[in-house]
């Protein structure tokens, strides 16, 4: 991919300012390109890594995201060599009982999903530059100029408007003044991919007193885990730890190999005190993020992302300013709000659980009831995006 990543920036013409500069060249970032190179605005996207940037996650895409692919215009790329579609998302407790939802989504490895953004911004004219580190940004001093300087490793950049898509732990969120708190409660995760033709059409969650394992597949001869659990909770976490949590996930798994390399990711929870600032706006993680119980943040980025552009004419058109990005602040905070309600609910269940198997026991004796809430949770989301 770097090489056709160098192709494109040379074949690119030589501009002095560009409507777009996007610090990030992960999925919301490269949604963001995808959005406004359909527009006809110039669009770069840097990032500081050489490939594909890959993290800990559920690699899970749930409805509102899958719809979001489908509008951005790479849903049709993927094969079941390079993706998995999964029918719902099933609970599996310490004791064996199983509680399941409907959900029909797609579990991709997240590299392959960055490569797919990156070819279709590609495709529209964006153009990627890697191996670019952002060393800060700051607003021109001259009023008449309205654009913002980003000084990096390979020279500066001048934008009209500057969008942080630099993650959890986004340094322009910090250096802006937009990081809120962050949150007492610290939560960690390991992600393995396994060589293993996928035993169910459903995302799997195996749940215990310590945290859970999200079982996904992400094509027809391999799934991927991601281990969650509370900072302080487990004495030595690795992998060989976390996976002798779940012995039911041991039987499934068997001897299958691992054939990806760990990542680890967290703490989790992260938030801004709003989403933008002049010539500045913060979108996916960088934007906040809860937990990835829910498995809805690829939606919540790619969604996200899409808000975003249906402001970008008013927004170049008034130069930028805090204020002509406050449509885009109320429409994202509506989306947030889906997730985040979602979210903690299935952290507060998850964090005591004593009361979530009598919870979900008790749902159990009453499925219609269970389906009814798990599918009104995911109507809230979808409504959301």
């Amino acid at each position: 991919m770097t090489s056709g990543l160098a192709i494109s920036e040379a074949l690119s013409p030589a501009r002095e300012l560009w409507d777009l500069v996007i610090v990030g060249g992960g999925p919301a970032g490269l949604a963001v390109a995808i959005v406004a190179a359909e527009q006809g605005l110039s669009v770069i996207v840097v990032e500081r890594r050489d490939c594909s940037p890959d993290k800990a996650c559920g690699e899970g895409v749930l409805p509102p995201g899958v719809k979001a692919l489908q509008r951005l215009g790479i849903a049709d790329r993927f094969d079941r060599s390079t993706s998995y579609p999964f029918a719902g998302i099933r609970f599996i407790q310490e004791d064996g009982a199983e509680s399941q939802m409907p959900a029909s989504g797609l579990g991709i490895r997240r590299t392959l999903l960055v490569e797919a953004l990156a070819r279709r911004a590609e495709e529209l004219g964006a153009v990627l530059r890697h191996r670019c580190s952002v060393n800060r940004v700051e607003v021109d001093a001259n009023a008449n100029s309205n654009q913002a300087v980003v000084h990096t490793t390979q020279g500066k950049i001048f934008g009209r408007l500057v969008v942080a898509a630099d993650g959890l732990h986004s340094q322009l969120r910090k250096a802006s003044g937009l990081d809120a708190p962050p949150s007492r409660r610290r939560r960690l995760a390991l992600r393995q991919h396994y060589k293993i033709r996928p035993w169910t059409n459903f995302v799997e969650v195996y749940l215990d007193d310590k945290g859970e394992a999200v079982v996904t597949p992400v094509s027809d001869q391999s799934v991927g885990i991601n281990f969650v659990w509370e900072d302080g909770i487990i004495e030595q976490p690795n992998i060989p730890v976390l996976k002798g949590s779940f012995p039911a996930l041991i039987t499934r798994l068997g001897d299958a190999p691992p054939i990806s390399s760990i990542r680890g990711a967290g703490p989790m929870a992260r938030a801004a005190t709003r989403r933008n600032s002049d010539r500045m706006v913060l979108v996916g993680d960088a934007a906040g993020f809860v937990d990835s119980i829910s498995g809805d943040g690829l939606s919540i980025a790619f969604n996200s992302a899409l808000i975003l552009g249906t402001h970008l004419p008013e927004i170049l058109k008034h130069d930028a300013t805090r204020q002509s990005m406050q449509s885009y602040e109320r429409e994202a905070r509506r989306l947030y709000r889906g997730y985040w309600l979602v979210t903690n609910g299935l952290l507060t269940v998850a964090r005591h659980p004593r009361t979530r198997r009598m919870i979900i026991k008790s749902l159990m004796r009453h499925p219609g009831i269970f389906r009814g809430l798990m599918s009104g949770a995911m109507r809230m989301m979808i409504s959301a995006a």
